[in-house]
């Protein structure tokens, strides 16, 4: 799937736009649609979901007009630095390596993630247990890191988009995938399609490939990440956070 179109969406509300808005004053906000309930595209083609409402809120803000860009997840950080956007909103895990090329705002949301397969397998997650077993997980993710460095002789399937993982879960052409626990209940264990499929193993503890945490990226030495992290504080302590949260999910995401 090629996703390369861009959505205007003004959230400024009362601040009606008079003649025009400054470039200055327009944030550039790099989304997937294609990872729900974070992110996904509606019928009629808008985006909808937890990182999007995120991302409109802090807008506002900030003051600014959002405008959202549509991008495929394995292309979100050179995009960034290419500066056809300002900052990534697209549950993006704070992790070193990713810290190299880019810096985040502080968290704006931490969940675990657990692996997927059908109820009652009996495999052992284990480097032997795994060996040969066909394991999906997005292209360029931190779940694809931690695949690699703990089960080595998997056969790992990469994938574009979320979607594409759990259909080929449900043909068999998979035998388990990892994914975000609240991704993976709302987007798949919770539907008709997930019918059938549990969570298999505990959470994956693993901060050197999942991070603490999902951040805002931006470019190097970009003070907007101080703007980011002062608008999430703002959020979270006038409410907007927890009405959008309580949108989606049935507990707090926020973690600790």
């Amino acid at each position: 799937m090629k996703i390369r179109q861009t959505i205007i969406v003004s959230v400024v509300g009362a601040m009606t736009l008079m003649g025009g808005m400054a470039a200055a004053d327009i944030l550039r906000i790099g989304v997937e649609g294609a990872y729900p309930p974070f992110s996904q595209k509606e019928a009629d083609g808008t985006l909808s979901g937890f990182d999007i409402d995120i991302a409109l809120a802090l807008c506002e803000q900030m003051n600014r007009e959002c405008e959202l860009v549509e991008q495929e997840w394995d292309g979100m950080i050179p995009a960034l630095v290419a500066k056809k956007y300002d900052a990534i909103v697209a549950s993006m895990s704070i992790t070193e390596d990713r810290k190299k090329r880019v810096d985040f705002s502080e968290k704006y949301y931490f969940t675990p993630s657990r692996f997927i397969a059908k109820e009652g397998a009996t495999f052992a997650l284990t480097p032997e247990g795994t060996k040969g077993l066909k394991i999906g997980v997005l292209r360029g993710t931190t779940l694809q890191c931690h695949v690699e460095k703990t089960f080595p002789g998997a056969d790992l399937r990469l994938y574009n988009t979320q979607e594409d993982v759990f259909a080929d879960l449900v043909t068999g052409r998979l035998d388990m995938q990892l994914n975000n626990t609240l991704g993976a209940l709302d987007g798949f264990l919770n539907t008709d399609q997930g019918k059938g499929f549990a969570f298999f193993g505990g959470d994956v503890d693993d901060p050197d490939c999942l991070g603490d945490g999902t951040g805002i990226a931006v470019r190097k030495g970009d003070p907007l990440a101080g703007e980011l992290t002062a608008a999430i504080e703002a959020i979270r302590a006038d409410g907007t956070y927890a009405t959008i949260n309580n949108k989606y999910f049935d507990v707090d995401i926020y973690g600790k």
